[in-house]
């Protein structure tokens, strides 16, 4: 794998950036005040709420609360994943994104230019076929069966399906004009090569599905036969652009369809997928041909916060799915779920939604779907004799070394808690009761979290980050303002706003984009975010002023837990802690205990 993109690059690309010049190459800006508006591209509405500040390098949505930077924007527009957004974005000012060492080098010039030529064969193929089905002197064979599955002009055209022609060389002559070319067609395996040299194409007489990496470039085909007996489907092997285990049919067209994924559903043929999306169900994907891979899960996780698996109900499929649960474990995250269907015998995706209509499939997968946590024990319990105290070691055994897999804390708590009540029965329920009498009897405060930002009532430290986000240049401004001077123990939060002002003070000329750009990826970088979805016009107007109160509140927010803390001691004070609440009690204000 290529190095990593330096952080000194993407902080340059953000610096050259002009982020109104970038949105309005893809929506029409119109000049707004000191701002630029134009109506939202990430949801519908008739009056412009989406505005881009060219002061902050920031854009942001008062309707759908969408915001960002340079690079966000280009994630959330054109549907690419981080690096991708970022070659894109290096693209628009014509530079070439360095990597660091890494394990493997990057391509050479070369061999870049060589996979660009291989994703416009691809690409060229592709129409090829597609235009196979409109004009080929056969094309009533596939066109007859597309409609008796019952798929539609439009979501034929929609995924690009066409037809490998019956011939030998249709591929072959159109394209292998050159001894290059004819090497380029064997090396994505659209042409193949038989012991006598003899070259023919690869996909004959077949549908032709075609697999797009999740940029939509064609990386590859699926070819179903039009007639039952033998293998129905036909897969590309594995080439330098195309690796089945890290690509999912489907995926670009539901990334592109939503522009949030909430689910995504995992079926087992290019059909259901088809299928599905005719009835308006455009969150199925299907793996080509593998099971589902530790990386099929983490590329689906990345995506959307619910995952169902649908398979078929019988041993076959309840195999596929524990395969799959076994690699979504390393994978799972709190904040995400993940589910599993099972259809009855005899029916797939494709013949249930044409028997049920998208409402009633939908309700079947609401109601029918099974947590992971439930199918993870049903399948294990029956492989052991719950009913012995050894079958009840053996199962807890089995049971912890696969949660230990889990990184998502909550779950892991959850899911152990569950293993107990499976292996204590009757008696979970009096350790239950206990459990209650005891937490009846211990109470606890409730605390205040930093961590929730609220117009009305923003704490400090919470003032102070929002701040330093729209204005970054106070931090340089104000150099006697030193959060790091406070005792962490007394403020919570204090650790996130002594990074942010450090990085700020540190940077001679930066915006709201860098910032964020530097905090992506931070285990704060959301909560960061969130500050920045209520109104912020009201600090713009005396930002300096605002920052140095919040900093002052700060300090006596400090002094007062300084002077609540030594109190607590009482005759225990040592005389040095007994001067400093004398100084304490001089200051401006003077605090009680509560």
């Amino acid at each position: 794998m290529a190095g990593r993109i330096p952080k000194d690059f993407i902080d340059d690309l953000i610096a050259r950036t002009d982020i109104v010049e970038l949105v309005d190459s893809r929506v029409k800006l119109k000049k707004a005040g000191k701002n630029y508006q134009a109506c939202c591209p990430f949801h519908s509405e008739k009056s412009p709420s989406f505005t881009v500040s060219q002061d902050k390098q920031f854009y942001h949505c008062f309707g759908c609360g969408a915001h960002g930077n340079a690079i966000s924007f280009i994630i959330e527009y054109d549907r690419l994943e981080f690096p991708e957004a970022v070659e894109e974005l290096a693209r628009f000012h014509s530079l070439e994104v360095p990597r660091e060492q890494g394990a493997k080098p990057g391509p050479t010039p070369q061999q870049k230019a060589q996979i660009a030529d291989d994703y416009q064969l691809m690409e060229q193929a592709s129409r090829f076929f597609e235009h196979q089905l409109k004009q080929h002197e056969q094309k009533n064979k596939p066109i007859e069966y597309l409609k008796q599955r019952g798929l539609s002009g439009e979501i034929v055209k929609a995924f690009g399906i066409g037809y490998a022609p019956p011939e030998w060389d249709g591929i072959y002559k159109q394209f292998g004009t050159t001894p290059e070319k004819q090497q380029q067609l064997l090396d994505l395996k659209l042409i193949t090569e038989n012991d006598n040299r003899r070259r023919y194409d690869f996909f004959r007489d077949r549908i032709m599905f075609p697999i797009r990496d999740k940029r939509g470039r064609v990386i590859g085909f699926g070819g179903r036969v039009l007639e039952d007996g033998g293998p129905k489907y036909l897969n590309s092997p594995e080439t330098r652009i195309f690796h089945k285990g890290h690509e999912l049919y489907g995926f670009y067209q539901a990334k592109q369809a939503n522009r949030k994924l909430e689910r995504l559903m995992i079926v087992e043929g290019y059909m259901d997928v088809v299928a599905l999306a005719q009835f308006g169900i455009d969150y199925a994907v299907a793996s080509l041909g593998t099971s589902t891979t530790p990386e099929h899960i983490q590329m689906l996780f990345r995506a959307a916060p619910e995952i169902i698996c649908c398979y078929d109900g019988d041993r076959a499929g309840r195999e596929a799915a524990w395969r799959a649960l076994e690699n979504a474990l390393p994978q799972l995250k709190d904040g995400v779920e993940m589910k599993f269907l099972f259809l009855p015998d005899g029916e797939d995706p494709d013949t249930l939604v044409r028997q049920t209509g998208k409402e009633q499939f939908e309700t079947l997968l609401r109601e029918k779907s099974v947590p992971l946590s439930q199918f993870f024990f049903e399948n294990l319990i029956q492989q052991f004799n719950v009913g012995s105290s050894e079958g009840k070691a053996a199962l807890t055994k089995a049971a912890n070394e696969y949660i230990e897999q889990i990184n998502a804390e909550n779950l892991v708590v959850l899911l152990k808690e569950e293993l107990r009540k499976k292996i204590k029965g009757d008696s979970y329920k009096a350790d239950i009761l206990e459990d209650i009498k005891q937490a009846n009897r211990v109470g606890k405060a409730q605390k205040l979290d930093y961590q929730l930002p609220n117009k009305n009532n923003m704490s400090p430290v919470r003032k102070l980050l929002r701040l330093l986000l729209l204005h970054p240049n106070l931090a340089r401004q104000h150099p006697d303002i030193q959060p790091a001077a406070l005792n962490p123990d007394f403020i919570k939060g204090l650790h996130v706003l002594i990074k942010m002002q450090a990085f700020c003070a540190s940077q001679s000329a930066i915006n709201t984009g860098h910032v964020l750009e530097h905090f992506r990826g931070d285990p704060e970088a959301k909560f960061l975010q969130q500050l920045l979805q209520i109104d912020h016009d009201a600090d713009d107007k005396r930002p300096d002023k605002l920052y140095i109160d919040s900093f002052n509140r700060l300090i006596e927010q400090q002094l007062k837990a300084r002077y609540q803390q030594l109190m607590a001691k009482g005759s225990a004070m040592t005389k040095e802690e007994m001067q400093e609440v004398k100084l304490l009690t001089q200051t401006k204000a003077t605090y009680s205990a509560e």
